[in-house]
């Protein structure tokens, strides 16, 4: 009879894993016994580092990946990255290895004991099998759960001596073959609705964020709208990717992430479209009006929480792309002048030590078709926008949560996921 090990990673296989992200201890040996041959294993010194590695593979692959980290206290080292994920809704499947179950009311050396409590609330969901038999059966279900919009980190408990058991003969086929569609496209009602409100606005604007930019062929969808609709394009305020191509004449930069910048920043718009970004990551706290004088604010996220939390706006549950699609079919071009391209930004006079002006200067010219950019940092965002230009889907990655010490590991897993791809960090 097959085992319990076999069995997970015949599952595993079938589930399209091809590469695993690690720092392995001892409780986690049994799991990577016999590691099979034509899967790779990215070893990472600090599971800080294997979770930013994890993180920009997701997002660039969209495939959920799994991370294999070392029981409670490599969970604990990992936290960091894990919120950035979470807030950059990639895909990882994290497992850890836990004690012997005989054990476990003893607390002893190496144990987590409340597995499915400390990673909460970054992950979506966390379990611990209550049987080595549904060891399966529950990474089954973490996979698909991690993939499910909005898309992010779930996390499974391992106890180290479920592995050596006798697996239930034919769960794995069955888990397998298992698919669930999950993109969701606006009613046809809500689409109409929708165009006409735009149709009718005097002077609209679009604002795209990651979710956009993470679903296929959102990026193109928004290029394709904003086109049709002569629309003006700005990035949503600390964007983790970037959406929209930056040397497009219709490009307007990043928003600022104060309330009242924010809004001083879309004075003159009628009506403001969000496209795959919460409203808004607001930060620093600038108090002030969320939307410039008579402008009205529609959202299209799939996020519930995201549509829930907002503090203005109407908000459409559904996959950006498809939305942007569906109002492209909806659409005739307009009469709307075309928008006026920004001049450059001005340099400033140079001093003894190099600008951000002045970097992205030098940085812009360099930066190759197949380019990607992982970044952590904070400073000249309005220059980069302006001198780096983005011109493809997953051409740039942030730290999605602020969480520093991403971008080194990130570049690492965006080349892994982007072979062609020359990365910058």
């Amino acid at each position: 009879m097959p085992t319990v090990h076999h069995a997970t990673w015949e599952l595993l296989r079938a589930l399209g894993v091809r590469t695993v992200f690690g720092n392995p201890g001892s409780t986690e040996m049994p799991f990577l016994a016999d590691f099979p041959a034509d899967l790779d294993y990215v070893l990472g010194l600090h599971e800080g580092a294997v979770t930013g590695m994890a993180d920009a593979y997701a997002q660039l692959t969209g495939e959920p990946t799994l991370v294999n980290l070392h029981t409670a206290v490599g969970l604990g080292n990992a936290m960091g990255g894990i919120i950035n994920a979470a807030r950059a809704h990639s895909p990882l499947v994290i497992t850890a290895g836990q004690q012997v179950r005989a054990t476990l009311t003893m607390e002893p050396f190496l144990a987590n004991p409340d597995p499915t409590t400390l990673p909460k609330p970054a992950v979506k969901w966390a379990f611990e099998p209550p049987r080595a038999q549904d060891v399966p059966a529950a990474l089954a279900r973490a996979f698909r759960y991690a993939a499910l919009p909005p898309a992010g980190p779930v996390f499974v408990s391992l106890p180290m001596d479920d592995f050596d058991q006798p697996a239930e003969a034919g769960t794995t086929e069955l888990l397998a073959v298992r698919r669930i569609t999950a993109r969701c496209v606006p009613p046809r009602g809500e689409l109409s609705a929708l165009a006409k409100r735009l149709a009718a606005a005097r002077h609209p604007v679009l604002v795209v964020g990651a979710g956009l930019d993470a679903a296929p062929g959102g990026f193109e969808a928004g290029v394709a709208l904003a086109e049709r609709q002569n629309l003006p394009v700005w990035l949503a305020p600390n964007t983790s990717r970037v959406g929209f191509p930056a040397d497009h004449p219709s490009f307007r930069g990043s928003l600022p992430a104060g309330i009242a910048w924010l809004a001083e920043a879309l004075a003159g718009h009628d009506l403001i479209l969000v496209a795959g970004a919460p409203v808004f990551q607001y930060y620093p706290y600038a108090p002030g009006s969320y939307l410039p004088h008579g402008a009205e604010l529609i959202a299209i996220v799939d996020d519930p929480d995201a549509a829930a939390r907002a503090p203005v706006g109407d908000a459409v549950l559904a996959d950006p792309a498809l939305a942007l699609l569906g109002l492209l079919e909806l659409l005739p071009p307009t009469n709307r002048p075309t928008p006026v391209p920004l001049a450059p930004l001005k340099i400033p006079s140079a001093v003894d030590t190099l600008t951000a002006h002045q970097v992205y200067d030098i940085l812009g010219p360099l930066f190759p078709p197949n380019g990607i950019v992982v970044t952590e940092s904070m400073n000249g965002a309005a220059a980069m926008w302006d001198r780096m230009k983005f011109r493809r889907s997953g051409s740039f990655l942030f730290c999605a949560a602020g969480g520093l010490g991403f971008a080194i590991p990130g570049s690492v897993g965006a080349q892994l996921a982007s072979p062609s791809g020359r990365c910058w960090r």
